[in-house]
């Protein structure tokens, strides 16, 4: 167990209080650093008393579901999976800048409806302090249903939350982020349940076969593959070998066009295309 600085100390204190007052709590848990660390206080605070609920749908990346069903074990977390639906919703279909929005509404409202079978009285989600300054839509769904974010309430940006992670010995401290695939396809471009499990693939392929960690696979316009990946591999991406059969895969998979993006992985690159308006507007 690492050592914390008082200042992150005292934040985990006050994060172990907060979800203390709430006395029999369900925490949304994909599984990802955040939502690992806040079952994880759960747990240590309320017992028995908390349950880890991770939503699965098709917007799920491969592995994810077992991962969170290993990770709850680990931390001896009570454990439930929930089957959402947005992709019933035509307003996520579309795809809009808020397409989260719906996602969440959806995840919340399907929470709120177990509230009384998992015996809970209030619902947390793994914001931390850093999703204040990005575009978030889903943390206005979390407002209209009530939702609580306590590393948020606590004062703890990602990298306090990755410290803390490993302060608990949790394997995810230094889990790169893996938002829901939906969040591959640009803006615009309709989210069919074909193309998210169309980048998966891709993704798996290049995870499995170039020992690739932080990256993405993005569905662009047209059937366009634009890969994201680490400046330092763009070289062996370009080797001819190389180029050949990953371009052969993603054709292979659906794809009509493979892009090399030559900027490399960043995160919420997608979010660029938007207006400064948009994303302010959200984040009040």
């Amino acid at each position: 167990m690492s050592e914390l600085t008082s200042t992150l100390a005292g934040k985990r204190d006050t994060l172990l209080e907060l979800m203390s007052g709430y006395r029999r709590v369900a925490v949304a848990f994909s599984a990802g650093v955040d939502s690992t660390v806040v079952a994880q206080a759960a747990q240590l605070a309320c017992g028995d008393k908390a349950v880890a609920v991770t939503a699965v749908s098709s917007s799920l990346a491969s592995g994810e579901k077992e991962e969170a069903v290993e990770l709850a074990k680990q931390i001896g977390i009570r454990h439930s999976i929930v089957h959402t639906q947005e992709f019933d919703d035509p307003d996520y279909l579309k795809n809009a800048s808020n397409r989260c929005y719906f996602c969440k509404s959806e995840l919340y409202t399907r929470l709120e409806s177990y509230m009384h079978t998992l015996d809970v009285d209030a619902i947390c989600n793994g914001a931390n302090l850093d999703d204040t300054g990005d575009h978030r839509p889903g943390m206005q769904a979390a407002r209209e249903h009530k939702v609580h974010s306590p590393l948020m309430e606590a004062g703890l940006n990602k990298v306090e939350v990755r410290e803390l992670a490993r302060h608990w010995g949790l394997p995810v401290w230094d889990k790169p982020a893996t938002p829901c695939l939906s969040s591959r396809i640009a803006y615009g471009v309709e989210v069919t349940e074909e193309r998210v499990r169309r980048v998966d693939q891709a993704e798996q392929f290049l995870r499995t076969e170039f020992d690739l960690r932080e990256f993405r696979v993005r569905l662009e316009a047209n059937d366009l593959a634009r890969l994201e990946l680490p400046l330092d591999e763009l070289r062996r991406f370009l080797e001819p070998a190389t180029r050949e059969r990953v371009s052969a895969r993603l054709r292979e998979l659906g794809f009509q066009y493979v892009t090399l993006d030559l900027e490399g992985f960043r995160s919420g690159s997608m979010n660029a295309v938007l207006p400064v308006e948009s994303l302010q507007m959200l984040n009040l």
